[in-house]
Formats: structure tokens, C-alpha cells, sequence
């Protein structure tokens, strides 16, 4: 009995969220940045590899996994630290079961993306990210489906059909993962994205994940897109630009969610 007792005790622990220490996730360089206000992006070439990517197991797996699948040949990563109000504030400063569910619904808030402005360097100007985006059944039917909404964080996957204007109308699968201290999704392209005719993404060539990781009194966000894309003459400079504006756009995308349908 006393046994039995004891092994429930560690799986309510094991199952509780918590908060994970900033100075334990990333550099004392990387924290004054953030807590200077600075959106944190870095791009890279080549045989790329991340270099701000917190220090989390679940977040390491999953980066691990989607860049074993494929060798990308782009790489760029955003960082940004959310500052809590005191009212999202539980006892000892984590997220409870609500607030962490609160903050999952907001990520499967596929249909929120539509109409988000990104800014297109090549352009000089505010630019559509997403026409539409909406979850769908399958790919084959692309039947649209409203947003998800759970009551407790659970890891599922889902298909979302989004057509931007620079890749066009595509299929992407969502894969969610749910650990005590953090919410994390990855996005893969089912369809090959392409510009104008040319096809410049295959299949499952880009990865993309965010990751929101509960840090007490704020909230830390680290977005990636890892891609292996055919980069014709002219057109390298172009994609990373683009992957660079997308990758902020996102961020300040679920930041905005985050003050706007939470801590208002």
C-alpha cells in the first residue's frame, strides 16, 4: 500500500507542468538581448545547424528527428521572451493545467493565420503571408474544419491547407507535442512548394517548429524553419528573405494571440 502511495505520488509529479529557469535554456548573452526587448534571428547556409535553440530534451528531440528526415540546406531561427502578467501568475510562477491549455489552444489556432502581414524586403512593403489557412480533413478531400479546441494539452496531429503568396496553395501537417514545461509544433509541407513554375520545396523538405517554453514569469519562444530547397541563380537571397520575414511574422503573430486573448 505505502509502494502504491509512493508511485502515485511520483506520477502526479512526473504529470505536473513546471517552469524551467531562463539561465538553464539559454545563454546570459542571449537573456540581456531578450530582456532588452530584441527579437532574436539567425539564418544559416549550408550544412546548417541550430545555435539558439533552447536547452530542452522534448525541443531537441524534435529538431533532431525532422533534420535527421532530410538534409537542409537553409536554416532560420527566431527567439523572443514574452513577459507574463502577474494575473498568469499560479503559485510558484508556472503555468497551471488551464493556462497551459490556454496557451495550447492559441497554437491550433490554424485559421487566425489568414490575412497576417509579413515584410517582403524585395518588395519594400507590407505583404499577405497566408490568403487563407484554414485545418482541414485530409488531403485528398480538403474538407475546412474549425480550429481545434481542447481541454487539456494532448499530442495530435492535424492537416492545414495555406496558400501564401509566394508558394502558392499547399498542404502542410501539424504535429503537436506536449511536455510539463513546454507546448511545441512542427509543420511539414505535404505538397511541393513552388514559385511561379518552379518547384523549389519537395515534399517534406521543410520543417518548421515552435516551441513555447514556460519560464516562470515569462514565456519563451523559439520558432525554426529548417529547408532543403533548390536555390536557382537569384533566387537564394530571396528565399532566405522571405523565410527571415516569415519567421518574425509567426512570432509576432502568436505573441499578438498571447496579449490578445490572454493576458487582456
Amino acid at each position: 500500500m505505502r509502494r502504491l502511495f509512493i508511485l502515485t505520488l511520483i506520477a502526479f509529479a512526473v504529470c505536473q507542468a513546471y517552469a524551467s529557469p531562463l539561465e538553464t535554456l539559454i545563454s546570459s548573452g542571449l537573456i540581456a538581448q531578450l530582456q532588452g526587448g530584441e527579437l532574436i534571428i539567425k539564418t544559416h547556409f549550408g550544412d546548417a545547424h541550430t545555435v539558439i535553440s533552447p536547452k530542452n530534451n522534448t525541443l531537441d528531440q524534435i529538431i533532431a528527428s525532422a533534420k535527421d528526415s532530410f538534409s537542409p540546406n537553409i536554416i532560420v531561427e527566431t527567439l523572443y521572451l514574452h513577459k507574463k502578467p502577474e494575473s498568469f501568475f499560479s503559485d510558484n510562477q508556472s503555468w497551471n493545467e488551464e493556462q497551459k491549455t490556454n496557451v495550447f489552444n492559441q497554437t491550433l489556432a490554424i485559421s487566425a493565420l489568414t490575412g497576417v502581414q509579413y515584410y517582403s524586403v524585395s518588395r519594400a512593403e507590407m505583404r499577405t503571408f497566408y490568403e487563407f489557412s484554414n485545418v482541414i480533413d485530409d488531403p485528398r478531400t480538403k474538407k475546412t474544419l474549425p480550429d481545434p479546441v481542447y481541454h487539456e494539452p494532448v499530442s495530435m496531429s492535424l492537416f492545414a491547407r495555406q496558400k501564401d503568396l509566394t508558394f502558392g496553395d499547399n498542404i502542410y501537417r501539424y504535429d503537436y507535442t506536449v511536455g510539463g514545461d513546454i507546448i511545441a509544433f512542427s509543420q511539414e509541407n505535404v505538397t511541393t512548394l513552388s514559385v511561379g513554375f518552379i518547384p523549389v520545396i519537395r515534399k517534406g523538405n521543410l520543417r518548421s517548429v515552435l516551441a513555447v517554453i514556460d519560464c516562470g514569469d515569462s514565456l519563451l519562444v523559439y520558432a525554426v524553419s529548417m529547408v532543403n530547397a533548390i536555390l536557382l541563380p537569384g533566387m537564394k537571397d530571396r528565399i532566405l528573405s522571405s523565410f527571415s520575414s516569415r519567421a518574425e511574422a509567426i512570432l509576432k503573430w502568436f505573441s499578438g494571440r498571447l496579449d490578445s486573448e490572454l493576458f487582456k
